[in-house]
């Protein structure tokens, strides 16, 4: 099992960001360089609570398609989403959310397992694990500066 955890600050109350990384719309403006795309579930605005979204984009040179449901919710402080369907062993993502003084700290830990053993362990140490850590960093960054317009 793999762990990456990472904090973004955000200067804007814990609704606002909360409600912007669950949003699909700002999901898919956020991962343009990897054509993200919601084809299926919940396709656009927020996502709930047992609600899914299947995405496609574009990793590695290939089209990969992976669908997430939204497992655990508590209003403005944190959400899960967990794959049901897609080329990990498993795959959950926490989002939690914390505001001190009208500023919003993010906390993302993502856990996963890679299928095929030895090789998929060898692919994850080398590339993979920097590749979703990049993918994820850019997306908060892109969504605090949209959420710090506001």
């Amino acid at each position: 099992m793999t762990t990456i955890t990472l904090i973004t600050i955000i200067n804007a109350p814990k609704e606002l960001v909360f409600d912007a990384f669950r949003n699909i719309d700002l999901h898919q403006q956020s991962t343009s360089k990897t054509k993200e795309l919601a084809i299926a579930g919940v396709t656009s605005g927020l996502i709930n609570l047992n609600e899914t979204v299947t995405w496609r984009g574009q990793h590695f040179g290939l089209y990969l398609t992976h669908k997430s449901r939204i497992t655990e919710m508590n209003l403005y402080s944190n959400f899960r989403d967990e794959m049901v369907e897609g080329r990990f062993k498993s795959f959950q993502h926490n989002h939690f959310f914390e505001e001190v003084n009208g500023c919003t700290t993010m906390k993302d830990e993502i856990q996963y397992e890679v299928p095929l053993t030895i090789l998929g362990k060898i692919f994850d140490s080398l590339i993979l694990k920097k590749h979703l850590t990049k993918f994820i960093t850019e997306r908060n960054q892109f969504i605090k500066k949209i959420v710090e317009k506001n």
